[in-house]
């Protein structure tokens, strides 16, 4: 019975967030565009460069335009954008007058960015087959990876939101003071095998490495899960540990508002 009613409420809260999101069509078109178009330029600039064809391009270029660019921006962009809008409508007042849980809250966040991201990962993917790009990986092992990235960037985005974002205006300062200097170093701008050994050696800490490294070995280089095994252990624990952390970021949080 209190599985059903949690089932319940956080599919209701995702649903409310994805239909706002449908209302707000400039926002989808800009999600969906932005994915696109960075997977074509990165594909132009690396089949010019390395000089190969326009299906390998495309087939290299995926792994880290998802990552870098499309999970990136959609789901922790997305979810502090989310968390600070709602605290400036009053939503989360609301909700301590509702019987909705707080738990059942968070969750509903999770699995609407979850849906985005799913969904922009199936649109990289399409865009990709249709110029010829082969994956040929394992399926369940990409996306694991992808739930990972989403994981993760949840739970850091509700750290974010609920600790250092007061306004809207907020949430671009944060995503580009934290994030463009960790998807530089972890590859989604220039190939890893570029870094002198100093920045190799520092990426390693960087999830986003992990991310894209472990998402092109089973999509592209068709590894399976002893090759991938370390960077899935650094995900593992990284997205657990942000999932915790903007946990407790969030009932700090209600706690706050509780009493304002």
């Amino acid at each position: 019975m209190i599985i059903t009613k949690l089932l319940r409420e956080v599919l209701a809260v995702a649903q409310r967030i994805l239909t706002e999101l449908l209302r707000r069509r400039r926002s989808l078109i800009f999600w969906i565009a932005f994915p696109a178009s960075m997977l074509v330029m990165n594909s132009l600039i690396l089949q010019e460069r390395a000089q190969i064809t326009a299906a390998e391009a495309y087939q290299w270029s995926a792994a880290p335009t998802l990552v870098g660019a499309a999970l990136f921006f959609s789901c922790l962009g997305g979810s502090i954008a989310t968390v600070v809008s709602e605290r400036e409508q009053q939503t989360l007042k609301r909700l301590f007058l509702s019987p909705l849980s707080g738990v059942s809250y968070f969750l509903g966040i999770f699995v609407a960015h979850c849906c985005i991201g799913l969904g922009q990962a199936l649109l990289v993917w399409a865009i990709a087959r249709s110029v010829g790009a082969n994956f040929s990986g394992s399926l369940i092992l990409a996306g694991l990876v992808i739930l990972l990235s989403i994981a993760a960037y949840v739970g850091l985005g509700f750290i974010l939101g609920t600790q250092f974002a007061r306004r809207t205006e907020d949430v671009n300062a944060l995503t580009a003071t934290f994030g463009v200097p960790l998807l530089l170093l972890g590859g989604a701008f220039l190939p890893v095998s570029l870094f002198p050994d100093t920045l190799i050696e520092l990426a390693q800490y960087n999830p986003i490495y992990h991310m894209i490294l472990s998402l092109e070995g089973v999509t592209t280089n068709e590894d399976g899960i002893g090759e991938v095994f370390p960077h899935l252990t650094f995900l593992t624990v990284f997205s657990g540990a942000m999932v915790l952390l903007g946990w407790w970021a969030y009932r700090q949080m209600l706690n706050k508002e509780r009493h304002l």
